[in-house]
């Protein structure tokens, strides 16, 4: 099985941890893994703005670059669900692009998807003796469908403790331009969500989202609280090396 690494902005520009375990978790899987350079950004921040044609000038650079690829995988429910949800509508009615968005759309998936229902995997091999507590990021589960992935990976990792985040389901706040644009309100939230976060007294809070995570990530050590925020690729790899010492 091949599958081409969508590598997402905030992974590629600030968290390039996420890209690695993601690389090292597939290739784990048996997955061979490429990485098409020509990709860019999924055109959300102008979709999201209202920049349609721009939006759609930056899809055309993905479908393009990801034309030959087997599988498409990223580390992202909402660069992903922007692909599934809109990409479809941007490119609606167009004689020469329609039919290779529609394509680009089918063989796309979000990371823990993929392993899941592509792979047909849960168990890993992984071992890590912490607790963590699991946000679900409002486009992975919303627009992707995504609920049990994550949380089936997570089970089955040895010795991990899971859990539940109150109010789990209530967004962050960050919502890509939302938190520039509402940075009030979105405030409110974020300060919210990190208090559910610290009552859990989990050691580890991840997710699927980096902008979800670098938000709540950003609120949690603006009050001094020792949690540790991952994406869970982060956490399951870490997992994988600690239980092939064991």
């Amino acid at each position: 099985m091949k599958a081409s690494l969508f590598i997402t902005c905030l992974a590629d520009s600030f968290y390039p941890n996420v890209g690695e375990s993601t690389v090292r978790l597939l290739d784990r899987l048996g997955v061979q893994v490429d990485f098409p350079e020509g990709q860019t950004c999924c055109g959300q921040p102008a979709f999201n703005s209202g920049y349609r044609d721009e939006a759609k000038e930056v899809a055309k650079t993905m479908i393009e670059a990801f034309e030959q690829s087997e599988y498409v995988v990223g580390p992202s429910g909402s660069c992903v669900g922007m692909i599934h949800e809109y990409y479809p509508l941007l490119f609606e009615g167009d004689r020469k692009w329609e039919d290779r968005a529609l394509k680009f759309v089918k063989k796309s998936y979000e990371l823990t998807q993929f392993i899941v229902n592509v792979v047909g995997k849960t168990y890993l091999g992984a071992r890590l003796d912490k607790t963590v507590t699991y946000h679900p990021s409002c486009h992975a589960m919303r627009m992707m469908g995504i609920k049990h992935e994550p949380l089936e990976l997570l089970k089955n990792v040895q010795g991990l403790q899971l859990v539940d985040l109150p109010f789990a389901e209530d967004c962050c706040g960050f919502g890509g331009t939302f938190a520039v644009k509402m940075h009030e309100v979105s405030a409110a939230m974020v300060a919210e969500k990190a208090q559910h976060v610290l009552e859990t007294k989990a050691e580890i809070l991840c997710g699927t989202d980096m902008g979800c995570l670098m938000n709540i990530g950003g609120r949690l050590r603006y009050e001094g609280a020792p949690v540790r925020v991952m994406h869970v690729a982060e956490v399951l790899w870490e997992g994988v090396r600690e239980g092939v010492k064991a």
